[in-house]
């Protein structure tokens, strides 16, 4: 908007009403400035209730050294013992850099709420003219009644957008949650998976071995030599690509807990969680994430927020062109001029109307968005959903199904042994094949608890539903049983 300008000149002998107008002018003025001021939180009571109503957990915003000190404190404590997803969890939620820069958009945002509920400072100007033997002195004051008349519609419209900054770091902060969740189950997965696949190593290299001297008293052909050196080649192969997956997914969660130094030598569990004993159904749960997801809430603030904008641009669209002024010069000739003038620009060639047609056109894309956001929030729920499920499924056949039977098979293949009606190599490669399933297992296991951390997130905001990979090569039970 055109700054208003008022020029109240030559503030010489005494003339008491024009200062007694300045006077009241500039109190008023400084009346609604002092209505905006910050708040003693900075808007961050928000995200410290999602944190601890949605995910049982505490976050702070390190504002000052003192802060940070605390964080850094409690993060050591976390660190002493083993690393549980729930302490991930909130480490991240303490230590994370990213996560942290993410809080200053709180206190960036609120800033600007305040500045535009303040009233722009007040101008002074001094002119000092001569036109031959004529000198021309004017003084005036300057202030932006434009910006006075349009700041409780501007005040608002910064309050919605700070609203909005509260949803979006909020999200932010569940996102980063659930991401540590989700590397904290893939790095302890590989861990494990390392530990299997040293086994597999092992039997390979034991059964290589044995060929080897079987060959040379001449009991074995090369051809069966060279399947029993094959299988340690592609075993040892397979050892470094998972010890490369975990040091990968390890680093990983290392970022997000945003840990480096000493603290990087974390310990983790042993094993994974075991699985629920049984999952509940859930049939209204679509229901259940419109009503949470932080996205679709946000989506029709935006929607709403552009509907009041379209209607401040409907009014204001004329504001912009007034100017008022009231003015005084004086020259040491001619008499003092005293007056007013007030300016309005006449509406010939630009009546607003494509502002306002920009203002229609935002306010349907924010409707389309906020439709395109539930429609996506549906599905993605219901995805999630039916993976979680499945993974459920799928990981309690392994562990009640296909690993019982492997070592059953194992224990009759001890017994067999032992009574020398199978030989050696049945026997190694037999636990091969044991070893691989319960790595395959592992996976399942691995696998759920991901898609568990993404249906949890699925609920309040946008899941990342991308399929997790297993290490690349792992040995499953049929490739062992086929040596």
């Amino acid at each position: 908007m055109k700054t208003i300008v008022l020029t109240p000149s030559n503030w010489g002998p005494p003339v008491v009403r024009p200062r007694l107008q300045l006077v009241l002018l500039l109190a008023a003025a400084a009346t609604l400035a002092g209505c905006a001021s910050f708040s003693p939180d900075g808007g961050f009571s928000t995200v410290e209730q999602a944190a601890r109503e949605r995910l049982g957990k505490e976050v702070r915003w390190a504002r000052t050294p003192g802060d940070q000190d605390g964080i850094d404190q409690r993060v050591a404590e976390l660190l002493a013992k083993p690393l549980s997803a729930d302490d991930a969890v909130q480490i991240a939620l303490l230590n994370n850099r990213g996560l942290q820069a993410s809080f200053q958009e709180l206190g960036i945002t609120e800033a600007e709420v305040v500045q535009a509920g303040r009233v722009p400072n007040p101008g002074f100007s001094f002119s000092r003219l001569r036109r031959g033997d004529e000198i021309e002195l004017e003084r005036g004051i300057h202030f932006s009644l434009a910006r006075l008349i349009a700041m409780p519609m501007i005040s608002a419209m910064e309050a919605r957008r700070f609203e909005a900054t509260k949803g979006m770091v909020t999200m932010t902060m569940l996102s980063v949650a659930a991401d540590t969740r989700k590397a904290w189950v893939t790095a302890l997965a590989a861990e494990e998976t390392v530990r299997y696949m040293r086994q597999v190593k092992q039997a390979a290299e034991a059964s290589a071995e044995l060929a080897r001297r079987m060959e040379q008293v001449g009991n074995f052909n090369k051809l069966q030599r060279a399947r029993e050196q094959s299988f340690y080649a592609d075993a040892a192969l397979n050892l470094a690509r998972a010890e490369q997956a975990q040091r990968a997914t390890r680093e990983r969660l290392t970022r997000l807990l945003g840990l480096w130094g000493a603290q990087t030598q974390f310990n983790l569990p042993d094993r994974l969680p075991d699985l629920p004993q049984d999952l509940v159904d859930r049939p209204d749960i679509e229901r259940v994430a419109l009503a949470q997801r932080l996205d679709v809430q946000g989506a029709k603030l935006a929607a709403e927020q552009t509907a009041r904008n379209l209607g401040l641009t409907k009014t204001t669209r004329f504001i912009n062109v007034l100017e008022l002024g009231a003015v005084r010069n004086s020259s040491n000739e001619a008499p003092t001029q005293r007056g007013w003038e007030i300016g309005v620009e006449l509406p010939l060639f630009d009546w607003g109307g494509a502002r306002v047609a920009r203002a229609e056109g935002v306010y349907m894309q924010a409707v389309h968005r906020a439709a395109e956001t539930a429609i996506n929030a549906r599905s993605e729920v219901r995805e999630a959903y039916g993976a979680w499920r499945s993974a459920y499924d799928i990981a309690r056949h392994h562990q009640d199904e296909i690993v019982p039977l492997r070592k059953q098979i194992a224990e009759e293949n001890v017994l067999r042994y032992n009574g020398m009606l199978i030989g050696v190599f049945e026997l190694l490669a037999d636990a091969r094949a044991q070893i691989g399933s319960v790595n395959a297992a592992i996976e399942a296991k691995r696998d759920f608890w991901i898609a568990q951390a993404d249906l949890d997130m699925a609920l309040i905001g946008k899941p990342s539903l991308a399929a997790a990979a297993g290490p690349a090569g792992a040995t499953t039970a049929a490739e062992a049983q086929g040596h």
